[in-house]
């Protein structure tokens, strides 16, 4: 068995967090690192996802939604609100297009946002796909993994 410490092994910690350990045998952990992002997703956000689909994160009292991943990317200027992502597929003849939100998420033309990139284009696609690596930004021509790395680097 393997524990999942999210956040701290006390229950006092944990109660303030709202987070929970939990422990899952080596079949169950190796069913996360398979649906997780390296670097990226922790497991609850595995769990979240396969356990309640492509549902939004809560909302916090003010209404708002948690800052999206690409904001780092709009802060430094290499991307604007609405501009266009797009990944094709020539072999099955298929393009799929989202836009960036003011907040850096990723919207789908149906309505559904995403905090991170890959899980908007595992939706689209239906497969599991590095969104940061495989949607390109239309504006500029270039992959939102280049635009990521170019964000970092004007951070430090």
């Amino acid at each position: 068995m393997r524990d999942f410490d999210f956040q701290s092994s006390t229950w006092r910690q944990m109660m303030a967090t709202g987070m929970r350990n939990i422990q899952v045998d080596d079949e169950v952990f190796a069913y996360l690192q398979r649906h997780s992002e390296p670097l990226v997703d922790t497991a609850n956000d595995v769990l979240r996802r396969v356990l309640l689909g492509a549902q939004q994160p809560p909302v916090d009292e003010a209404g708002s939604r948690p800052t999206g991943a690409l904001m780092p990317i709009l802060e430094a200027g290499l991307a604007a609100p609405n501009d266009m992502l797009r990944h094709h597929q020539p072999k099955l003849g298929r393009t799929h297009e989202a836009t960036i939100s003011a907040d850096g998420w990723v919207e789908l033309p149906d309505g559904r946002a995403f905090q991170r990139p890959s899980p908007a284009l595992r939706t689209q696609t239906g497969n599991q796909i590095n969104g940061w690596g495989q949607y390109t930004h239309v504006p500029s021509g270039r992959p939102l993994q280049e635009l990521r790395e170019e964000a970092a680097k004007t951070q430090d």
